[in-house]
């Protein structure tokens, strides 16, 4: 259950969030390895990790390969890769045990919803969200009274993440993102910077 960004056509009507829902299915587009090898170059994340939105595995995978254990879910099992359980995340009470931080690339169409809950599960958030996310007034609690402690917003564009089951040729994506990391023991101001130095 991970998101997208295009350059036109579907994948233009898919980075917009204008996608039919009958079209985006279960919302999976896969998180590129390169995106989540530049946030374990900059973050210190815990060893054990919840990924809701597991997919096949993009994002598990590169922090298994690092020594994170990583528990996933999410709504539907993608093929042969294993969940640990499959299940709606905005229904979950709380997070499987011994997990204190949740990592993912959540859905765009629910994306402050996700966030709001999955800050109320575990005290360590980084989400893979669009740069404009910073803007709006309805995401001023969790922008702004919930912790966000860095914004790494990408030296150069991800390639897209095409929606499940698109075949063709890889480019860069029109939308910018960044990684937004809340801790509910971080104080002051939030920091943004860049990172990363996304091959074309």
């Amino acid at each position: 259950m991970t998101e997208s960004s295009g350059i036109g056509g579907l994948d233009h009507a898919c980075q917009t969030g204008q996608h039919r829902h009958a079209e985006r299915g279960f919302d999976l587009y896969e998180t590129p390895p390169i995106a989540v090898e530049a946030l374990l170059a900059v973050e210190n994340l815990p060893h054990r990790v919840w990924e809701p939105c597991a997919g096949r595995g993009a994002i598990a995978n590169v922090l298994r390969d690092r020594g994170h254990a990583v528990v996933c879910s999410d709504l539907i099992r993608y093929d042969d890769f294993p969940l640990h359980f499959v299940g709606d995340f905005m229904r979950q009470s709380k997070a499987p045990v011994g997990c204190d931080a949740i990592i993912t690339n959540p859905p765009y169409q629910i994306a402050t919803e996700f966030t709001r809950h999955a800050l109320d599960l575990a005290p360590c958030v980084y989400l893979l969200l669009r740069l404009a996310s910073l803007e709006s007034i309805p995401r001023t609690e969790i922008l702004e009274r919930r912790d966000l402690a860095r914004v790494h917003v990408f030296r150069r564009r991800l390639h897209m993440m095409h929606r499940d089951g698109r075949i063709g040729p890889r480019a860069s994506s029109a939308i910018p993102f960044a990684w937004f990391c809340w801790n509910r023991d971080h104080r002051g101001p939030t920091v943004v910077d860049r990172i990363g130095g996304v091959a074309s």
